[in-house]
């Protein structure tokens, strides 16, 4: 199955967990509003680091994801995996397994994310138990 649709994102710098402030990462809050057939808030954490290579910097984050997609209720946690090499661009988000909650229970899937005319998109395609 498919779902497609908007989001909007903040993101908010937050200072480094304490006794980590050396390794030099870069920590933010994400705050998302889900629109289309994911109809959801989700809350989460976000940490970054660059390279001195121009272009190249990796990223990892999980989130929260709560409300209803394609009229099913329920939560679920996704896994952000990102990596920038040398201006190249690579993201994997995977729902983790066995997170979802209510009539979400068993979900399974990907989301692809997309930045174009300074919209974000998303399709997520998941599965669910019969």
């Amino acid at each position: 199955m498919q779902a497609q649709g908007l989001f909007d994102v903040k993101l908010v710098n937050q200072p480094p967990a304490p006794g980590t402030e050396a390794a030099g990462l870069g920590r933010r809050s994400l705050d998302k509003q889900f629109h289309g057939e994911l109809a959801a808030h989700s809350l989460g954490e976000m940490l970054a680091a660059g390279t001195a290579q121009p272009g190249s910097a990796g990223y990892v984050a999980m989130e929260r994801i709560t409300g209803t997609l394609q009229g099913k209720r329920g939560s679920f946690l996704m896994m952000h995996f990102g990596v920038m090499d040398r201006g190249q661009a690579t993201l994997q988000c995977r729902v983790v397994p066995d997170s979802g909650t209510e009539e979400l229970l068993g979900l399974s899937g990907t989301m692809q994310i997309e930045i174009s005319g300074g919209q974000h998109h998303y399709r997520f395609d998941y599965q669910l138990p019969a």
